[in-house]
């Protein structure tokens, strides 16, 4: 019996006699060979079906957050669709070269980096060594990564110019974490120069290009809603003098923490105070429908996931622009009376 035979009965490719079949199972049982190793054979290939999908920080962010969620999920269906399965790896924050030694062990054809991320990456270097395709979604920078770019500063500036025209001249900004080890507070001019994520560094250069830099700017140490509701007392919880009619966060979750605040307080949304997102995802519970940037976050890992195909297959792939654009829902409105001044960034 050739083993070209056995190939085809345990392939499934090719047609064999029934009865020649049943005896090659037969032999294969007695000999316990449950047939040819699949890596064996994707490496002949040169290919093992699988790509390495990085998540900066615990890989919980990726479930909890619904843009995280909407991006694997579309970057999931276009690697479905071409038959390669996706490998979920963590990146800690504070030992991102674990990841390096993770990877280190396995094969994959490509990586990708589909989240917010850090500017530099310890595996961009360790992958690149490998040749291994990379594509991100933004971060790391690097000319030998591919990204599916949104313009977060032109993005952030579409909806602080839509507050601005409203009649808002007293807006304070909220921002995603802009280091690893950020906590909830004050920015300074320092802690955006040094900013590690572009994602948020982008938002605030947006932020800053319509309102300039002595607007008030806080950080939340957590992409949550709870975190989110935590930096916003500190821009509201004090007399309505001293505080903004408006305030535009980076993601919708930081600004339903915003609107989570506010109420605490009793202050009313929109009437005493503009809240506006971004990213545009569901978030039932609340009893607004956000102002935000939508970035549809499915579509953009689908983007992703054809950047991965192609450059798998050889083919040439560089950055591609994607495509945002302002929705305005029942959290924006004009401010009820003229600003008495300036709001103050002053520690409380």
């Amino acid at each position: 019996m050739s083993t070209s035979t056995a190939s085809l009965v345990f392939s499934g490719k090719g047609p064999v006699a029934s009865a020649t079949a049943d005896r090659v199972r037969a032999a294969a049982g007695a000999l316990a060979y449950a047939g040819p190793d699949p890596l064996a054979s994707s490496l002949r290939q040169g290919r093992v079906g699988t790509v390495a999908v990085v998540v900066e920080g615990p890989l919980r962010y990726a479930f909890h957050d619904p843009f995280a969620l909407a991006v694997l999920d579309g970057l999931a269906e276009e690697l479905d669709a071409a038959g390669r399965t996706m490998l979920l790896v963590a990146q800690p924050l504070d030992d991102p070269e674990r990841a390096v030694a993770q990877l280190a062990t396995q094969a994959v054809d490509a990586a990708v980096f589909p989240l917010c991320g850090h500017r530099d990456n310890p595996l961009v270097g360790h992958l690149r060594a490998r040749g291994i395709p990379l594509v991100a979604g933004g971060a790391p920078l690097h000319p030998d990564v591919a990204h599916v770019l949104t313009d977060e500063s032109a993005a952030m500036a579409l909806v602080t110019r839509h507050v601005v025209d409203l009649g808002h001249s007293r807006i304070a900004h909220l921002t995603m974490p802009l280091r690893p080890s950020s906590g909830t507070g004050w920015v300074t001019d320092e802690d955006v120069r040094e900013a590690a994520y572009p994602d948020a560094a982008g938002r605030v250069a947006g932020f800053r290009s319509i309102v300039g830099d002595d607007a008030p700017i806080v950080q939340a140490h957590d992409l949550t809603v709870e975190a989110g509701e935590a930096a916003a007392r500190l821009l509201l919880d004090r007399p309505v003098g001293d505080r903004p009619t408006a305030v535009v966060a980076q993601a919708d979750l930081l600004a339903a923490g915003v609107v989570r605040a506010a109420e605490s307080l009793s202050i009313r949304v929109p009437e005493d105070l503009t809240v506006t997102g971004f990213d545009g995802v569901e978030i039932p519970w609340l009893d607004h429908v956000l102002t935000t940037v939508v970035q549809p976050g499915a579509e953009k890992g689908r983007r992703m996931g054809r950047l991965v195909r192609r450059a798998i297959e050889g083919r040439p792939v560089g950055d591609e622009p994607f495509e945002v654009r302002l929705s305005v829902g029942t959290t924006s409105a004009p401010p009820l009376s003229a600003p008495r001044g300036p709001v103050a960034a002053t520690e409380t």
